[in-house]
């Protein structure tokens, strides 16, 4: 995995995503041109959602059964078929089948990122894996940034035919530039991955990691989802334009994860996990100072998504080297717990916020972070018989919890 093809599945990983979140600028013109209602177009954005979380339980754990790259080219080919849908949509059921399609193959993120663990020597697996994750920050912040450009110059529907070539422009560059696993021993079939991913949610090891991403993912939904509600309201009452120039100070995010990958490969997962979880809490200190100061926000927002993607990359670090046979089933799983949390974060942060203010989303937010770390002390070992097979990241916090 040199530089190039890490740089690849990063962007793989951005343009999947973007077809997951590109439709959240443009819901008002899109709704309004397939005469869906307005307090019906939330579907819009869910119906991607619904069939990323169907992906990965159903499509994630082929990757275990099947050489992932010709799968990663197969699914950036179907997202092509569901964005080219989408942009033809002659009514709100087309629009809606096609959302969800681009939504179920967008797991190929998961995919890249087992691929990129699997290729990758046991040094430099936490590297890789949090390079292609900087590529899903990316692709959340520029869905939201060139699909409301697009839609500005050409209409919603650009934003999806754009989609459309780029997924396969990226289909073939990923045959032609990327090699396969060359594994050394036949995989399983398909219904057995699907029993072992089920029998992953009853190893202690596994569900620590998850219930971390899951009070993970509700902090950071608690923030993004909720972020628009006091921006445009007093003191501030910044435009829609105004609000999305935040999402910069996310793009520390994708930093973080490059640099929490080599943390990973030098052994520090664990320690990172905690301490990162930590400041995770105290960055809500300074977010919830948000009527105050827009300064104070930002750093906030810079700390908590550095915290964020630390976490994340680390536990699917950690998950690759625990679960070497079955490193797709493994990484689809933590994501629904991922999944799960964003949900969580985000229908949540609306009903506190209505009655309580930022003040108690921040609360909401810091309680989630606290619940992540609690969770992490618990600690939680990788199942028995890997540890001939665990980098030095997986003993190390084997030996710590």
């Amino acid at each position: 995995m040199d530089r190039g093809r890490r740089a690849l599945l990063a962007v793989v990983c951005g343009v999947a995503v973007a077809g997951v979140y590109a439709a959240q600028p443009v819901l008002e013109p899109m709704g309004r041109d397939l005469g869906v209602p307005a307090g019906l177009t939330g579907w819009i954005v869910a119906a991607g959602q619904v069939g990323y979380l169907a992906g990965l339980v159903l499509l994630v754990p082929l990757g275990d059964v099947i050489d992932r790259r010709p799968l990663i080219a197969g699914h950036l080919a179907l997202i092509a078929v569901g964005a080219t849908l989408t942009a033809a949509a002659p009514a709100a059921w087309a629009a809606f089948a096609g959302l969800a399609t681009a939504g179920l193959f967008a797991v190929v993120v998961q995919t890249a990122v087992a691929y990129a663990a699997a290729v990758s020597p046991p040094t430099e697996r936490g590297r890789s894996i949090g390079v292609v994750t900087s590529g899903v920050v990316a692709g959340i912040l520029g869905a939201r940034a060139v699909a409301g450009a697009l839609a500005e110059m050409w209409g919603w529907r650009s934003v999806y035919a754009v989609l459309a070539v780029l997924s396969l422009a990226l289909a073939a560059l990923v045959l032609a530039v990327l090699p396969p696993e060359g594994r050394t021993r036949r995989p399983a079939g398909y219904g057995h991955a699907i029993a072992s991913l089920g029998g992953l949610f009853g190893q202690r090891f596994f569900l620590t990691r998850g219930l971390i991403a899951f009070f993970l993912f509700a902090s950071f939904g608690t923030l993004w989802s909720g972020l628009s509600l006091p921006l445009a309201d007093g003191p501030w009452r910044l435009s829609e334009s105004q609000i999305g120039l935040f999402g910069i100070a996310g793009l520390a995010g994708a930093l973080g994860a490059a640099r929490a990958g080599r943390w990973a490969d030098a052994g520090r997962a664990a320690p990172v996990t905690g301490l990162a979880l930590s400041l995770l809490v105290l960055a809500w200190a300074a977010i919830a100072q948000l009527p105050r100061s827009l300064w104070l926000l930002i750093a906030g927002i810079v700390v908590l998504d550095l915290a964020v993607q630390a976490v994340h990359v680390s536990g699917q670090h950690l998950l690759t080297a625990a679960y070497p046979d079955r490193t797709s089933g493994a990484i689809g799983g933590y994501m629904v717990f991922y999944s799960l949390g964003s949900a969580l974060g985000a229908a949540a942060t609306t009903a506190v916020y209505a009655v309580h203010g930022w003040a108690g989303t921040s609360l909401l937010g810091a309680g989630f972070a606290a619940c992540a770390l609690a969770v992490w002390a618990t600690g939680g070992r990788p199942p028995a018989g890997t540890a001939d097979r665990r980098s030095p990241a997986t003993l190390r916090y084997s030996h710590e919890h």
